[in-house]
């Protein structure tokens, strides 16, 4: 049993095969997928596709790129989805300092906001960093989720991944940790606790070897599994056995 724990299944570019990428999953034994809402539309489609597919669980929440259109309705309605069946987690939510594409200042509130309805929905966070690492952490250091979380599709350094799991979150691995230039991935991946780590897509982003320059999608999680298991001389089974432990003990399943 292998677990995507992070995609975005509801992205139009499943429109015209989501069933053939579903049987994909089947054939490769992805028996869990997490799709995960960027801002309220996706979040309601998240917490639909969860309701209707057995193999799919939902995540709520608005990420950085979103979060000045984020208003009190928005947060209303999210926490209405937040106590949907199946709605595991809140997210993805945190900082995005290489794209800004809302002003920095907002970010850092809508994530403070949401760390805090999260506590309240008896959640844990999925977190979104892209070149914000000191202001992340200030954030995640004075603002400790209640039920944790998850920096996903991490690529920082071993020095961040250590006070990361200090705080005590998880780390997760996508697609850059089968690329050739993967160093310091490759590294966390070397010293990660087997007890703290989870694999993911972001599909239908970041496609791992030797898929590159295709969409992504679940199936190819089993190539994040395999090179983990490479790295930690593990049998792939048994790396997804952990990550699939590590993932029910996170998310409370």
């Amino acid at each position: 049993m292998i677990w995507d724990t992070h995609a975005h299944l509801d992205d139009p570019r499943y429109q015209g095969d989501f069933q053939g990428v579903l049987d994909n999953m089947a054939r490769a034994h992805i028996t869990r997928v997490t799709n995960v809402g960027y801002d309220l539309p996706s979040s309601e489609r998240s917490v639909r596709l969860a309701h209707h597919h057995d193999a799919i669980y939902a995540a709520v929440g608005v990420h950085p790129h979103d979060a000045q259109g984020a208003t009190e309705e928005t947060w209303e309605r999210l926490a209405q989805l937040a106590r949907e069946d199946k709605v595991i987690a809140w997210g993805e939510i945190g900082l995005d300092y290489y794209r800004d594409l809302s002003p920095r200042k907002i970010q850092q509130e809508v994530f403070i906001r949401q760390i805090e309805l999260a506590d309240q929905a008896g959640l844990p966070i999925i977190i979104h960093n892209r070149d914000a690492h000191q202001d992340l952490l200030e954030i995640v250091k004075a603002h400790t989720p209640k039920k944790g979380g998850v920096f996903h599709c991490y690529s920082g350094s071993w020095e961040m991944a250590k006070l990361i799991l200090n705080l005590g979150f998880y780390i997760s691995f996508a697609g850059p940790l089968t690329f050739k230039n993967a160093r310091h991935t490759v590294e966390v991946a070397e010293k990660v606790p087997l007890d703290r780590f989870l694999v993911e897509t972001d599909s239908p982003y970041l496609t791992p070897e030797p898929y590159r320059g295709k969409r992504n999608e679940p199936a190819y999680v089993r190539q994040v599994v395999e090179r983990f298991g490479t790295i930690r001389g593990l049998e792939a089974e048994e790396a997804a056995r952990l990550a699939f432990e590590n993932g029910n003990r996170l998310f409370g399943l």
